[in-house]
């Protein structure tokens, strides 16, 4: 079965220009952010930290990953990241 959202539940207030990626590694730092960019797939725009669903985009599988990340495009600054299997 294909997987086609990506859901965050928790409280809080997304920034402007936040994007939601997915990486084949935990990501802790701006550095590994940028180490591992080339290998993530962006899944689109993060609006609001309140029970957010984003579609994954055709062909991306998220199976393919193992980290769900919350980057500010606009700074450059990592947000938050979770491990999901």
């Amino acid at each position: 079965m294909r997987r086609s959202a990506i859901a965050l539940m928790r409280q809080g207030r997304a920034r402007p220009d936040y994007k939601l990626y997915l990486s084949p590694e935990f990501v802790e730092t701006e550095a590994d952010f940028n180490r591992l960019k080339p290998k993530m797939a962006r899944v689109g725009d993060v609006k609001t930290f309140e029970n957010f669903i984003v579609p994954v985009p055709a062909g991306v599988d998220p199976k393919a990953y193992t980290t769900v990340i919350v980057w500010c495009e606009s700074f450059g600054q990592f947000i938050t990241a979770a491990r999901y299997r």
